[in-house]
């Protein structure tokens, strides 16, 4: 069992910076797929990043491109999404999901375990 905590989300104003952190305990992150997806009222859950298991392979939305950077700390066993140039858009609860074996990187049904969200809300 992989138990993920979001933290880091908060309310911001547009063109700020956000970095949001997703830590387990009693498992090594980097031995999983870990993606950061989002989720808004009346929308499925959107696929932002993702990052290969033992590697800092990493993919992303087209709309968070340049603007946003997932990276590892491997030291503090956690995966970090550094959100640049926020935009109102960009409101939402922010999700982790980890999973070990996986085929379709974007497709949230293809993760496992999720923790339990971080709200970012970027005003105009």
């Amino acid at each position: 069992q992989v138990q993920l905590a979001e933290s880091g989300g908060v309310m911001v104003q547009a063109g700020a910076s956000l970095r949001l952190s997703c830590a387990t305990s009693g498992r090594t992150l980097s031995n999983y797929f870990v993606g950061w997806f989002r989720h808004t009222p009346g929308k499925d859950r959107e696929f932002v990043a993702g990052i290969r298991r033992n590697s800092d392979n990493s993919t992303y939305a087209d709309n968070v491109k340049g603007r946003f950077t997932i990276s590892r700390d491997s030291a503090k066993n956690t995966v970090l999404l550094q959100m640049n140039s926020l935009r109102p858009e960009d409101t939402a609860v922010y999700y982790c999901g980890a999973e070990q074996s996986i085929l379709q990187f974007t497709n949230p049904n293809a993760y496992s375990y999720w923790g339990q969200g971080t709200q970012v809300t970027v005003s105009s």
